[in-house]
């Protein structure tokens, strides 16, 4: 079984966040591309994976994971970092349950 979560970030910089939670994780973990998403890619940790997906109005974040604990390990790893870095625009994250197939 696999276990997802979605988070919808707001903002009209999504494509910056982007790059720059890409570029930071890199030095720590693996990042892969997202087809048909040129400036997204997707987070490889050990115990899961994040997809950071660029819009035009908000940045998408795609957690999976193989049990909760991980998949809130993911959650807390990925928030954090792009709450720190959207500090001064007040950039939170919230997470719910996918449900999509």
């Amino acid at each position: 079984m696999e276990f997802r979560a979605v988070a919808e970030v707001p903002t009209d910089a999504a494509a910056r966040y982007a790059k720059q939670l890409l570029a930071h994780m890199s030095h720590k973990v693996a990042v892969e591309e997202v087809e048909g998403q040129p400036l997204g890619g997707r987070l490889v940790f050990a115990y899961g994976t994040a997809a950071v997906l660029p819009g035009p109005d908000r940045l998408t974040l795609r957690a999976t994971a193989a049990d909760t604990e991980s998949l809130a390990r993911v959650q807390d790893v990925v928030s954090r970092h792009l709450q720190r870095f959207g500090a001064r625009r007040a950039i939170v994250v919230r997470w719910r349950t996918d449900t999509e197939s």
